[in-house]
């Protein structure tokens, strides 16, 4: 009897507690987080090999189709794959740029112009111990597309990640506990609010098999920021070293280890010993910092630092190299599985052979074999060396070079240019730009650049200012055509420190033009000229416009090499003729 009155005061217990009123705060935060899951749930893509094979996560970022996901991901599952949505919808998608060392490639779905997108936020506002939730296909069973939710804390800011027996090298990247498994590759991690602030690449399994060990590393979405023109670029892209090492030293001071004469760095006066002091304006404390920052920057971005040497600081803008050789980033891609095709069993259930139509928010059955494009959408893809796809990069370059068009037309007049004018210390000059020889005549000084010889610094200490002039001629009267090389890069800070730039490289023989078009309103801001790898480039910047019989020059020409001033050219008059027929200059004539 006592028992059973112990058992109803225990039953009497728990109903009163369970009637109790939960803490309103709690069912708020309950429900702000189910709203903004809601929210983003939309742009999180579930990807799949179109052959079956493979797949992982990835996450919209742009109304046309645009996605982000890990470069291993689309390894596995080749040039065109499959994306559901949680619409129900299985969409075609084509690889448009990878970036095999950062772990991360761009996509995009095909088929519409208004998908659902993911707002990007700002990776390095985060602290440890914020709240993140990670969205995602995880072990490929979001067949019917729905991702899967998992929610956690920020265990670390800033991390670094050692390659894992290749060169795919995680730096700066957020660690979480949210949990993360096989198939969550590539897919989103979102702050507290929905904002996109990395993509999940990496997880801690250790000796538990493939399953979350509560040790996950997301990719900031800063980092991606960074590349993400270069990977619309249809690239295979590099990340960047200095052309330098650096060691710690007893005192916590990160100093110069080891540095190449060829580097920019040491052109600029960066020693061993030297201690570095800042990087792209973050301090320098260690030296898994200076190689945390270094990651997250691409190949050939100019960038601030400041060191310290024989007690002295000293600041410069450096261009940084390239991670790797070309070679190395060309890596054999796995193809996505491939079956034999199997020969076709009486249906009984279907005697008439009839393909059955798939149910909506039903993965359909993938075709078996060697995966083909779909044929509507072949024309997506464009196989060129140093490329994930060309095609993209065409794209970009047309987009670009539009802004030429507003200059005027100068396709009539690939005769020889006469350009005078005064420079800013009032001396007048002339150049004469020609397909044979270039000159300019600076008061009483002459200077030559013939172009079937050696192509040389003239005038001394431009870089090669009269083969830059030559380069700006060829562009703007043939576009691409005379190069040997042309192609968009991405964007960039413009001399490390001004508004971001669209870049356009184009190569003649040995010399390297980056032309710079402003991202605000695609005006023609100026061009670097380099006459061969490791030199000082000639880096002419425009200001302002003066038009000459309905066509645009820049009214003044700012030319700099070495992070050292040459001065300014201030344009008065262009004479450009129709015909390309001219007689060869004596430099004794010029400016006559």
């Amino acid at each position: 009897m006592l028992q059973a009155r112990l058992i109803i005061a225990l039953c009497a217990i728990l109903f009163a507690s369970s009637t109790r009123a939960v803490d309103p705060a709690v069912i708020e935060a309950q429900n702000r987080r189910i709203a903004v899951v809601d929210t983003v749930a939309p742009a999180v893509v579930a990807i799949f090999g179109a052959s079956g094979g493979g797949g992982g996560s990835g996450i919209l970022i742009s109304p046309d189709g645009y996605a982000l996901t890990n470069f291993h991901v689309t390894s596995s599952v080749g040039n065109f794959m499959k994306c559901g949505l949680n619409d129900g919808v299985l969409y075609d998608a084509v690889i448009v740029g990878i970036d095999p060392t950062g772990d991360v490639a761009l996509i995009k779905l095909l088929g519409r112009d208004d998908f659902p997108t993911s707002l990007l936020g700002d990776s390095d506002t985060l602290k440890v111990g914020d709240w993140v939730f990670a969205m995602g296909n995880p072990f490929l069973l979001a067949t019917e597309f729905q991702p899967t939710v998992t929610y956690g804390i920020v265990s670390g800011v800033h991390r670094y990640q050692y390659p894992a027996r290749t060169f795919l090298e995680y730096t700066d990247c957020i660690q979480v506990d949210a949990s993360i498994n096989p198939g969550n590759s590539g897919g989103p991690l979102f702050n507290d609010g929905g904002e996109l602030v990395g993509i999940n690449g990496r997880a801690s399994f250790e000796k538990r098999g493939r399953v979350n060990s509560g040790a996950a590393y997301a990719i900031s979405i800063n980092q991606i920021k960074h590349f993400m023109d270069h990977l619309r670029s249809g690239r295979i892209v590099d990340h960047a070293t200095l052309g330098a090492t650096v060691s710690t030293e007893p005192d916590g001071s990160v100093v110069i280890a080891g540095i190449l004469k060829e580097s920019e760095a040491y052109r600029r006066g960066l020693r061993l010993d030297d201690e570095i002091v800042s990087f792209a304006g973050r301090p320098i404390r260690s030296v898994n910092q200076f190689k945390n920052i270094l990651g997250i920057f691409p190949k050939g971005w100019k960038l601030p630092l400041v060191y310290r040497h024989e007690g002295r600081k000293h600041e410069i803008h450096v261009r940084l190299r390239g991670l790797h050789h070309k070679s190395k980033l060309m890596p054999q891609q796995r193809r996505p599985r491939q079956l034999e095709p199997q020969p076709k069993k009486p249906d009984n259930k279907n005697p008439e052979g009839k393909k059955p139509k798939p149910q909506p928010g039903q993965l359909p059955r993938l075709r078996r074999g060697r995966p083909q494009p779909p044929e509507k959408h072949k024309h997506l893809f464009i196989q060129k060396a140093g490329y994930a796809n060309y095609y993209f990069n065409k794209l970009q370059q047309d987009r670009v070079l539009l802004s030429l068009g507003t200059l005027g037309k100068f396709s009539d007049v690939s005769g020889t240019w006469r350009l005078l004018g005064q420079t800013s210390s009032a001396k007048p000059f002339e150049f004469f730009l020609s397909n044979k020889a270039l000159t300019l005549e600076v008061g009483r000084t002459p200077y030559l650049q013939e172009l079937d010889k050696d192509l040389l610094d003239e005038p001394p200490g431009t870089g090669g200012l009269l083969v830059a002039l030559h380069h700006l001629r060829l562009l703007l009267t043939q576009g691409g055509t005379p190069f040997t090389e042309f192609s968009y890069l991405g964007s960039e800070p413009l001399d490390g420190r001004g508004e971001h730039v669209d870049v356009i490289i184009s190569v003649l023989t040995s010399v390297e033009s980056r032309w710079y078009f402003s991202k605000k309103d695609g005006s023609f801001v100026g061009y670097d000229t380099r006459l061969s790898d490791d030199v000082d480039a000639c880096e002419v910047r425009f200001q302002g416009s003066a038009e000459f019989d309905g066509r645009k020059l820049p009214a003044r020409l700012q030319v700099r090499s070495g992070g050292q001033e040459y001065g300014m050219f201030h344009l008065e008059q262009a004479i450009l003729a129709a015909s390309p027929k001219e007689k060869k200059p004596d430099t004794n004539d010029a400016g006559k």
